[in-house]
């Protein structure tokens, strides 16, 4: 089959056009419908039209390039919104690769069709992926009404009609249309680029079950109160977190992850013992169950710590479903990368949340990493060497002309 040469200067300069929209440090700040976000996906429509899409802003955010001709048709795509001050390429780089991958066919006029998207604030600014759920029908008005800044506040219909989009329709999933869904990635870990290879065809996407643990204790001072006689919460949580470290070692599969994220005292004053403590911890895997053993055992030890001298109750704050990715696509990435990189490919799961994981509940949907240098993400740090870019471009494109000639 054809598969069309991609441009490495254009994607490149594309990338780094896209950086200049909140450029932070060597990376970006571009917070979902902050004005640089916003002006970014103005951009975004403008490149698509350049490269002979028919793109649109959607009245949630989305950009959405769609290829004019008859199918059968790709969706290829991520998100161009960051977390704050962070990267330059986490979900940038598989909306220009995607962009390059329509336009480089669009040029050689070859058949089948690649249609584009930027997905709304996959980063949470506002909520859980407003954008791709709002794509398959997952987020109704209600939702939207719902969700709010979680920086400010604000309410995300604020947001929408500052950015001049109330009232805009929003796209959805026109069915039959697409054979599949690809994201090609940064991998965000060091696992990649520790083993020498330059590829991952991701298998599965994690499962993220977190929770708000919270200790109740006795406020007072903390020069006069005897040790024996506190309820001090802050030292409770410390030793409850303890806890779980020593404990989920016995509990995990090879690849599960926890992190205690936030871990906060009230007052929160030097000479004041702690009357309340609070902590969100989560934990992660693509087993479900190991994710049901984890959460048992985290139960257990929280009613030991509530035996204590503090109340302590767990808080559900959300789970994800694990999400395996599509079999026949990821063959196509995997047998791409063998073509264009032998022997420097891998299997592999990914540890952080993406839009493919929603859209693959109503189509096909695959992912491809691409190494990050030191493991870097979410961080003005991030980056990814120019010739593993353009490689993992030019293996998404050979992929998705294998799978528009099947």
């Amino acid at each position: 089959m054809t598969i069309p040469p991609i441009n490495p200067g254009r994607l490149l300069a594309d990338l780094h056009a896209l950086r200049g929209f909140g450029a932070y440090e060597s990376g970006a700040h571009r917070l979902t419908f902050s004005r640089e976000d916003i002006d970014s996906r103005r951009w975004l429509a403008d490149r698509m039209r350049e490269g002979g899409l028919l793109a649109e802003i959607d009245g949630i955010g989305n950009v959405i390039g769609r290829g004019p001709g008859p199918g059968p048709h790709l969706l290829l795509g991520s998100h161009t919104d960051t977390q704050p001050h962070a990267g330059w390429l986490d979900g940038a780089l598989g909306v220009l690769c995607g962009l390059e991958i329509a336009r480089s066919r669009h040029e050689a006029d070859l058949p089948g069709n690649v249609d584009v998207a930027s997905w709304a604030d996959e980063e949470e600014t506002w909520g859980d992926f407003p954008g791709s759920r709002s794509f398959i029908g997952d987020l109704d008005e209600a939702g939207i009404d719902a969700m709010a800044n979680r920086y400010d506040g604000r309410p995300l219909r604020a947001a929408l009609a500052a950015a001049g989009l109330a009232g805009r329709p929003r796209a959805s999933l026109q069915p039959g249309r697409y054979r599949g869904y690809l994201e090609a990635h940064i991998e965000q870990g060091e696992e990649l680029e520790a083993k020498g290879l330059k590829l991952g065809i991701v298998t599965a996407i994690v499962g993220l079950w977190q929770y708000r643990i919270v200790v109740e204790g006795v406020q007072n001072h903390a020069g006069t109160t005897r040790m024996a006689v506190r309820r001090d919460a802050g030292l409770a949580a410390i030793k409850l977190a303890a806890a779980i470290d020593r404990r989920f070692p016995d509990l995990a599969g090879p690849r599960t992850v926890w992190t205690l994220g936030r871990l906060e005292f009230f007052p929160g004053a030097p000479s004041v013992i702690p009357g309340r403590a609070e902590m969100v911890f989560q934990f992660r895997d693509t087993d479900p169950a190991v994710l049901e053993r984890l959460e048992g055992g985290l139960r257990e030890l929280v009613a030991e710590a509530d035996d204590g001298p503090c109340k302590v109750r767990l808080e559900t704050m959300g789970r994800t479903t694990p999400q395996p990715m599509d079999a026949s696509l990821a063959a196509a990435l995997e047998q791409a990368a063998e073509r264009l990189a032998p022997g420097r490919h891998q299997r592999m799961p990914s540890g952080a949340g993406h839009d493919a994981q929603q859209l693959a509940r109503v189509m096909p949907a695959a992912m491809l990493f691409v190494p990050s240098i030191g493991g870097i993400s979410h961080h003005w740090a991030e980056n990814t060497a120019d010739a593993d870019i353009v490689l993992g471009c030019q293996v998404l494109a050979a992929a998705v002309a294998d799978l528009l000639a099947a």
